[in-house]
């Protein structure tokens, strides 16, 4: 042990002294070489403790030049022993660098980190442009294509690649514009024309609905709300009709939006300030969190209620004051091309807290309040109707007239008129049956039978009685905003559902599934760095994933879709304070092209692919999304290959992702990019 000892100690001491050999030998034979000297000892030779300053301060060197020297030196008087020192030559200053190159600025933040208006706009990245696209369908059906159009399933299809429609097609709305079909229309009174009349089998979209000339980037939210681009809503209609009412004007390649309407020309925030001090308990954000505005115009007032913590329904229809909804999508405002008419709108009983109508120019009162009576379908019990009109406040014989049949109406409706004020009047909706049981025998409008589903809207028409509210109370009692979004609601129990488990488990279930899948999504792919404001989800269920997308704190808004394929969850997706509607994915969707900048799918080809075609809902996919937005597709695996070659010859960038559960799993994820394609 001690003889280890002793060979450690020398191994030791050699190292230390061979070290102190290289030493002395570099520092020996680089003396006499040109050295840049950093730290003077003179300084410090009296125990001055401070920094020393280095004796090359403010002077310029061209490293190069003493590189090149110091290579190249090898003077026979200098020596090893040689003890100088070398004061290198001052070179001049380099000319200075020339200056960096002209560029175009993206985004609204400046050079010092503050918003700005001074930018500009660019192009779209060219990874998310295909020019050259060309016009040849290259569409081939396959055996399983002509087996499903057959009835026997399947829908498999083989495409090579979608050509893009005429550029008269770049607002269209296939349910909307079936001129055929309106032309041969027996009346058209009662505005059956802005109702869906969908394309036929076999003459379904079948091409890319292409941009506007000069379309661009969305501007952003919030910005979106007070201004958007021309050349993405290129119309003048509205300006001309309405500019005087603060509603809209044209600024060179911009439109901006200054907050008004035709009742509210001084603002939409005084307006809903009116209103709520009118009655001080509709609270915005807190009892009253969903709204439909009908008639909505550009959507101002949903607009300025978003900042309330409210969501608003803006639906109007395809009139002629056209392109209403698709100025409000355009602004980031959730919207929706419907009309009262003849049928159900799409939307659950009991589902909106308050609705409003501020010159909608829609006669409530027509066809023994039949109108109305779809109103009072769709409001909460205890729920509020504003109505901002002529017959409210002008004193003319005619507006008298029907202000006396309105408030005929509403009585009989069991409405109590709560405050006229001005040019607004407020009425509230019961709380339960008690008034409806309690008027005289023969009073109009009856009560619906009792076997009637007031949850019951796809392609059904109105009917003149008024919908019973449930004797249970549900849809009545929810907490308030927001500690309705995660409270399983009483209307849970009542919806058609089968489940093998507690109901208000599986909901919570859900909720808990999709809110650790967008954690991840926001984690690992930067979610919060998407331009998210448009969403929909195609087959919402519970409405966990827009939920999920609350908590997780993303500014965007999301239109629950609930097909018909599935059960009718729209009443719970209501009552967590969220917006959806009612939808067959068989058909063209309500709304004009590129409104949404991200579609969600779950399990929805999976099921819808026994109905109809793949490919005929994934044009409309591509109808409804703007160029750069993005496509999550959730679903088996034996269906990925399919919907990825689909999506491939509709020129968007695909990608199959493994879920969380890993490769074994029977699900993938397709995530896809939509390009802005050029012909």
């Amino acid at each position: 042990m001690k003889l280890l000892s002793n060979l450690d100690l020398f191994k030791l001491s050699a190292l230390i002294f061979v070290s102190f050999v290289f030493f002395y030998l570099g520092k020996h034979w680089s003396d006499g070489s040109q050295q840049l000297v950093f730290f003077s000892s003179e300084n410090n030779e009296a125990g001055n403790d401070a920094v020393s300053l280095s004796p090359n301060l403010d002077k310029a060197f061209n490293i190069s030049s003493l590189i090149s020297q110091n290579q190249n030196e090898a003077t026979p008087n200098s020596s090893p022993d040689s003890d100088r020192s070398y004061s290198p030559a001052l070179v001049p200053h380099p000319p200075p660098p020339p200056p960096p190159p002209e560029f175009k600025k993206f985004g609204i933040v400046n050079d010092n980190g503050t918003m700005s208006d001074e930018f500009e706009i660019g192009e779209y990245d060219p990874d998310l442009v295909e020019t050259n696209w060309g016009n040849e369908n290259g569409t081939e059906s396959t055996a399983a294509e002509e087996d499903w159009e057959s009835g026997g399933g399947g829908g498999r299809i083989n495409v090579k690649r979608f050509a893009i429609c005429p550029v008269s097609m770049k607002e269209y709305i296939p349910c909307l514009d079936n001129v055929e079909v309106i032309k041969r229309l027996k009346s058209m009174e009662k505005g059956e024309r802005f109702e869906r009349h969908c394309p036929a089998n076999g003459t379904a979209l079948n091409c890319l609905v292409p941009a506007p000339k000069g379309y661009k980037t969305p501007i952003p939210w919030p910005r979106s709300r007070d201004e958007v681009w021309f050349n993405n809503v290129p119309h003048t209609r509205l300006v001309e009709d309405k500019g005087g009412q603060n509603w809209i004007s044209k600024v060179k390649d911009k439109f901006r939006f200054p907050g008004g309407g035709t009742q509210f020309i001084h603002g939409a925030d005084q307006y809903l300030n009116q209103i709520s001090e009118m009655v001080p308990d509709i609270t915005w954000g807190h009892h009253t969190r969903v709204v439909l505005d009908v008639g909505c115009g550009v959507a101002s007032f949903g607009a300025y209620l978003l900042s309330r913590n409210v969501i608003t329904m803006s639906v109007a229809p395809k009139d002629v004051h056209e392109n209403q909804i698709q100025f409000a999508l355009e602004r980031g405002v959730p919207a929706m091309a419907a009309a009262f008419a003849t049928r159900r709108l799409l939307y659950p009983s009991q589902a909106f807290d308050l609705i409003h109508c501020s010159r909608c120019r829609i006669n409530w009162t027509r066809d023994d309040g039949i109108l109305l009576l779809e109103v009072n379908r769709m409001l909460r019990a205890g729920g509020y109707f504003a109505w901002a009109a002529q017959p409210v406040y002008k004193h003319e014989e005619a507006q008298e007239k029907h202000w006396e049949e309105m408030l005929n109406f509403t009585t009989r409706l069991c409405w109590e008129l709560m405050k006229k004020e001005g040019y607004i009047a407020i009425w509230q909706k019961p709380f339960n049956n008690r008034c409806y049981l309690s008027r005289e025998e023969g009073t109009n409008p009856p009560l619906c039978d009792a076997d009637d589903n007031p949850d019951n809207v796809w392609y059904v028409d109105l009917k003149a009685c008024i919908s019973r509210l449930p004797e249970n109370g549900f849809g009545a009692n929810l907490p308030p905003w927001p500690d309705r979004l995660q409270t399983p609601p009483d209307r849970l129990q009542s919806i058609q559902l089968d489940a093998y488990i507690a109901r208000k488990e599986l909901f919570k279930a859900e909720s808990k599934y999709w809110n650790e899948i967008i954690e991840s999504y926001v984690r690992a792919l930067h979610w919060k760095k998407f331009k998210l404001r448009n969403v929909l989800d195609m087959r919402a269920g519970f409405g966990g994933f827009a939920a999920a997308l609350i908590q997780q704190q993303l500014d965007c808004w999301v239109m629950n879709v609930v097909p018909v394929s599935g059960f009718n969850t729209l009443p719970v997706i209501y009552d967590r304070g969220l917006i959806g509607v009612m939808h067959d994915w068989c058909e063209p969707f309500d709304t004009y092209p590129r409104t949404y900048d991200f579609l969600h799918a779950a399990g929805l080809f999976s099921v819808e692919r026994k109905r109809c075609s793949i490919s005929s809902i994934m044009l409309e996919m591509d109808r409804i999304l703007r160029p750069g937005g993005r496509v999550y597709i959730r679903d088996s695996i034996d269906i990925m290959d399919e919907l990825q070659e689909i999506a491939k010859a509709m020129g968007w960038h695909a990608t199959v992702r493994d879920t969380s559960e890993g490769p074994h799993a029977s699900y993938r994820i397709l995530t896809c990019d939509k390009r802005l394609l050029r012909a």
